[in-house]
């Protein structure tokens, strides 16, 4: 697919999404975590700031695409890699959890950390598996200071935190400050 034809692509996704939710997304997941060397450029041309597709760190960061951030996103800590890729238990998933946010959370004392925890409705939202989901929600939620959160509020934060934010009104927004 030469430029062109994935600015089309992109163009035609971020086009059906605002029409099915009415509202543009301001980022974006690649399928299968896949972009191009052309994708971020193409995506901020069409108005989007993040990309989840760079799991390489635990907090925020601007590319070299003016505008464009990556939002960390966790293969590890993902229901799908976990269940099905690496056959972790539900007592396994649940300790991992709880490991990984012990660890960011003695990191966060000196610079806030993200931890995303990626579940799929296909795979985490099984019977069996809510009381692990469950315990591992409490066990987040419990921890003075973390903020339970979205991708987009996680960018709001970082540019306001470096005075490259849009005044904005927008409730979920301000909640977050």
């Amino acid at each position: 697919m030469d430029r062109d034809q994935e600015g089309a692509y992109l163009t035609e996704v971020v086009d059906t999404i605002a029409a099915a939710t009415g509202r543009r997304p301001r980022g974006w997941l690649g399928p299968a975590l896949t972009e191009t060397f052309e994708t971020p450029a193409l995506l901020a041309e069409l108005g989007l700031e993040y990309v989840l597709d760079w799991n390489n760190d635990d907090q925020p960061y601007e590319l070299n695409i003016p505008g464009m951030l990556s939002v960390p996103y966790s293969i590890e800590l993902n229901d799908v890699s976990m269940f099905v890729g690496k056959s972790y238990t539900r007592p396994e998933f649940l300790q991992t959890v709880c490991d990984q946010l012990d660890q960011l959370y003695a990191d966060s004392a000196e610079s806030g950390r993200v931890m995303a925890l990626c579940l799929h409705p296909f795979s985490s939202n099984q019977p069996f598996q809510q009381k692990y989901l469950d315990q591992a929600l409490e066990y987040i939620a419990q921890h003075e200071g973390v903020w339970l959160t979205t991708s987009d509020q996680i960018v709001e934060v970082y540019k306001q935190q470096r005075g490259t934010a849009a005044p904005t009104t927008d409730a979920s927004t301000a909640e977050a400050e």
